[in-house]
């Protein structure tokens, strides 16, 4: 559904995309699916290295950080899973307008994942209290939670370089092992800094508290923006 969205947005098919932060690939093989030229950058080489090793051959890779890459090239999409976050807010847009090429579409997405039963979420909650108060993201520019526009469409909206700003909810429902539970809690930002001492003995708490198998609510906000035409 999330692919479908997306393409459905782009009006036109998508030849090349540029995916920001893409960590270990999980959505760069979804959008391999259907467009032929991907190219995944992140600033870190070991996520790139596991990316490698899970993507098609023709995806093209490149370790940069957002503010790193080159401007040289346009696409017909650029897309941020769960990452744009992690980018600077000083000329995000202006730069971002420069590697979608006019009428290109801009995604992101991404959304808290949860424990579906709430003796679980609260367990977690309760173990992870002495280390943080939460380990959601606020939101990059102030947005109150009960606005019904949320960053970045807040922030798309106001962006000459972008129109057609739109924002839809994506329920999923899943079920992880423990383990994979962990390993995605040591992707979110919250957890990454920590000492590492810290983030360990957080996670063998966790770890304590897990049934064998957790029921996940994964639901993904979706963001998309047109690339405005240049006069």
């Amino acid at each position: 559904m999330l692919l479908d969205r997306v393409m459905a947005h782009a009006e036109h098919p998508v030849h090349t995309a540029l995916e920001i932060g893409a960590g270990t690939g999980k959505a760069t093989r979804l959008f391999a699916r259907q467009v032929a030229a991907v190219t995944a950058t992140d600033p870190d080489a070991a996520m790139l290295a596991e990316l490698r090793k899970h993507v098609p051959a023709g995806v093209r890779t490149e370790q940069a950080a957002f503010e790193e890459l080159r401007l040289d090239e346009r696409h017909g999409l650029v897309y941020a899973a769960a990452s744009l976050h992690w980018t600077q807010p000083v000329g995000r847009w202006s730069r971002m307008a420069r590697l979608v090429r006019p009428g290109g579409v801009f995604a992101s997405f991404g959304g808290p994942l949860r424990p579906a039963d709430p003796a679980v979420e609260e367990a977690v909650r309760t173990v992870r209290a002495p280390f943080l108060d939460s380990d959601e993201i606020p939101s990059p520019d102030g947005t109150p939670p009960e606005r019904a526009m949320q960053w970045p469409g807040t922030e798309l909206q106001q962006s000459p370089w972008f129109t057609d700003v739109r924002q839809s909810v994506i329920e999923r429902r899943y079920a992880l092992s423990a383990s994979d539970y962990l390993g995605h809690l040591s992707t979110i930002s919250a957890y990454f800094v920590l000492a590492p001492g810290q983030r360990a003995e957080l996670f063998r708490r966790i770890g304590r508290v897990l049934p064998d198998v957790v029921e996940m609510e994964a639901d993904l906000t979706l963001h998309l923006a047109r690339r405005r035409h240049e006069p």
